[in-house]
C-alpha cells in the first residue's frame, strides 16, 4: 500500500514531539512572579506590568529558541524516513523537503530577531518606569527623612554572597543588617505546615532539621558592615543583625542573643520602637545619622544595589 511509504515515517519524528512537549512544559520556567508569603497578594513593584510582559518576552524567546530547532529538523528527518520506506528515490521530493527546512530556519530566525528587540524595548521602558518611580518616591522619602532603607548593598566590587546584604535599613535608632532566607515548611501527615522554627544562639531547630549557617552568614554581615561604616566615617558605629524568615513562626527569638530573628511581619513597625534589649538600639546624633546615610547613598550610587 502505497499511503504506508508515507505513514511509516512519521515513527521518526516522535523522539521530537517528545522533546518539543518537554519544550512546552517549561516554558513558564522563567516565570518571576512571586506571591507574599504572609497574605498571598502579588507582590507588585514599580513598572510591573512591564516586568509581566518582559517575562513573557522571554518565554516566547525560550520558546522559538528551544522549539526552532525542533520544527526545521522535522521536514529532514521526515523526508530521511521517507528515503527508507520509498520504492524509489524522487529527488524532487527530497528537494521540497529541504527547502522547506530551509524556509522554517529563516521564519524562526526572523522570530528570535522580533523577540530580541522586544526584550530590548521593554528592558529600555522598564529602567525608565524604574528611574521616575525612584525620583517619586522622593515626595514621601525625601533625603532629609530620619528612615532610609538601601537594598542588595554589596560592600566589596565582589559577587561573593558574604559581601553582600539584602538590606541595610538606618532609623533613629540604629543601623539594621537584615538578611532574610526563604525555607519551605515540613508538612505534617494531616496536611497542614509545621512552619514553627526555635531559635537557639548558634543554629535554628527547623521542622526536620538544624541549621547553622543562616545565623552565621547574618553575624557576618553585620560585623562587615559595621567595619565599613567605621573606616567610611572614622568612628564606630553599632549595628544590629536581624534574620528575618518569611512565613515562619519563631520560638524563643531572644536566644540568639546579638541577632534578631523575626517572620518579618511587621518588621517596620518593630524596627521603629526602641528597645533596651537591641545592641544597636540608641539614638544617633544629627551628624553620624546623616553621615552614614550619605556614605551608603554615595556607596549605592556606585553600585548596582537600590536605595528606597
Amino acid at each position: 500500500m502505497a499511503w504506508l511509504e508515507y505513514l511509516l515515517p512519521l515513527i521518526f519524528l516522535f523522539p521530537l514531539a517528545a522533546t518539543a512537549v518537554v519544550v512546552l512544559a517549561l516554558r513558564n520556567l522563567h516565570d518571576a512572579r512571586v506571591s507574599s508569603p504572609f497574605d498571598a497578594h502579588r507582590l507588585r513593584e514599580p513598572g510591573q506590568s512591564l516586568r509581566d510582559r518582559l517575562d513573557q518576552a522571554f518565554t516566547g524567546l525560550f520558546l522559538n529558541g528551544a522549539l526552532g530547532p525542533i520544527i526545521t529538523m522535522a521536514p529532514l528527518v521526515y523526508g530521511m524516513g521517507r528515503m527508507l520506506f520509498a520504492d524509489q528515490q524522487n529527488w524532487l521530493e527530497w528537494s521540497l523537503y529541504g527547502a522547506l527546512s530551509t524556509l522554517l530556519v529563516l521564519v524562526f530566525c526572523l522570530r528570535l530577531i522580533r523577540d530580541f528587540q522586544r526584550i530590548r524595548r521593554l528592558k529600555l521602558g522598564l529602567a525608565c518606569e524604574l528611574a521616575v518611580g525612584q525620583e517619586l518616591s522622593r515626595l514621601i522619602r525625601p533625603e532629609a527623612h530620619p528612615y532610609f532603607v538601601f537594598h542588595d548593598v554589596s560592600l566589596e566590587r565582589s559577587t561573593e554572597r558574604g559581601n553582600s546584604l539584602d538590606h541595610v535599613a538606618v532609623t533613629p535608632h540604629g543601623v539594621f543588617a537584615i538578611e532574610t532566607r526563604a525555607r519551605t515548611p515540613a508538612v505534617l501527615p494531616s496536611g497542614e505546615d509545621n512552619n514553627v522554627v526555635v531559635v537557639e544562639k548558634e543554629r535554628l531547630r527547623f521542622p526536620g532539621w538544624k541549621e547553622r549557617r543562616a545565623l552565621r552568614e547574618t553575624r557576618h554581615a553585620t560585623r562587615s558592615l559595621a567595619r565599613w561604616l567605621e573606616q567610611q566615617i572614622g568612628q564606630s558605629v553599632p549595628v544590629q543583625g536581624v534574620l528575618v524568615l518569611p512565613g515562619w513562626q519563631i520560638e524563643q527569638a531572644d536566644k540568639a542573643g546579638d541577632l534578631l530573628v523575626v517572620s518579618g511581619e511587621g518588621l517596620a513597625d518593630y524596627l521603629d520602637q526602641p528597645s533596651p534589649n537591641r545592641q544597636a538600639a540608641r539614638a544617633f546624633d544629627d551628624t553620624t545619622h546623616d553621615a552614614i546615610i550619605r556614605v551608603l547613598r554615595r556607596h549605592a550610587l556606585s553600585n548596582p544595589g537600590k536605595a528606597a
